[in-house]
């Protein structure tokens, strides 16, 4: 295998070009399968939000020469052809398997870095956004597993392959050694969990979207409304702690490195807001008659995890200023 030496300043490290290369390859089939599975995902989706009109159903229920009719477990009350639920079935299995796929390839993407570089694989901007979208997508396959759910998570795989896209396109850096205050074992513990954390949350923040949309316009109906409700909620209770334990153990890297826990810095003090903000949204979904409000908080705080993964790095200029972009 090839392998090229970086100097870091303190010692020699070795790079292996060929696992670098594999792991470009291994990205860029995770793109491809993700966009697999949307397609495949939004037409499922779109299948199975097809409208019937009060005299088709009519006739179904008469039994006037149409299809034969099974109900929707998603939407009770409504009758949809038996040909065409089958359909909507066999499209979101096959996007959910292709999902699947395409995280696994994302997965050995991230492992195969690792081992090139010879370090935790999340050592700049590039390598922390994949991994975050491997925990986004991750946890989309996780709370999006039943019949019922699947449906929702083309918008999660768009999201994901979106954001990979970008960081593929603009944040993309060759494989190399850390910055010396990168080296230590709190890279692998705080950004880990971090990023973990913030992957969920996004799923959390795409429900609260479909859940606004469906509020404003009813595309999905009264059940669904509650499912993608108690999916966010259920993305942001399992992500909540997980972040403050992040927030808690970059606190006492920072007291390690820079001899103080807190010193307001950029992505600290947005790691701190988008902390308020789910904490409001905790408070606001216990509040009995706040679902909207809720979910238009976690919104809020959706865009406050995107903020801190994109531009804090880019735009402004701190301690956490290790993005490594080339």
């Amino acid at each position: 295998m090839n392998q090229v030496l970086a100097e870091t300043g303190e010692a020699t490290v070795h790079i292996n070009e060929t696992l670098s290369r594999w792991s470009g390859v291994l990205y860029g089939t995770a793109l491809g399968v993700y966009a697999i599975a949307a397609l495949l995902l939004f037409a499922g989706f779109a299948a199975s939000t097809k409208k019937f009109s009060v005299g088709e159903r009519a006739a179904v229920l008469a039994g006037s020469g149409g299809p034969v009719v099974t109900a929707d477990e998603s939407a009770p009350g409504r009758v949809v052809p038996a040909e065409q639920k089958s359909n909507d079935r066999r499209l979101l299995n096959m996007g959910y398997a292709v999902a699947i796929v395409g995280a696994l390839a994302h997965f050995a993407s991230i492992v195969t870095r690792g081992f090139a570089t010879g370090r935790a694989p999340w050592g700049n901007m590039y390598e922390f956004i994949a991994l975050t979208m491997l925990a986004c997508m991750v946890g989309g396959l996780v709370a999006l597993r039943s019949q019922a759910s699947r449906r929702y998570l083309g918008f999660v795989v768009a999201v994901v392959l979106l954001l990979l896209v970008i960081n593929d396109r603009f944040l993309s850096t060759d494989a190399g050694p850390v910055v010396p205050a990168l080296k230590s074992y709190w890279l692998v513990v705080h950004v880990s969990i971090i990023s973990i954390s913030s992957g969920v949350l996004l799923v959390s923040g795409v429900a609260s979207i479909l859940f606004l949309l469906n509020n404003s316009f009813g595309w999905f109906g009264q059940e669904a409304a509650d499912r993608l409700d108690r999916i966010a909620y259920r993305c942001v209770v399992f992500a909540f702690p997980l972040f403050s334990l992040g927030v808690i153990c970059g606190a006492i890297w920072a007291e390690h490195a820079w001899g103080r826990y807190w010193a307001w810095d950029p992505k600290e003090t947005v790691s701190f807001i988008s902390w308020v903000i789910y904490a409001a949204y905790l408070h606001a979904r216990a509040t009995a008659g706040w679902r909207i409000q809720a979910a238009a908080i976690n919104v809020v705080g959706f865009a406050s995890v995107l903020f801190n993964l994109f531009a804090i790095n880019l735009v402004v200029s701190g301690l956490h200023s290790y993005a490594g972009v080339g």
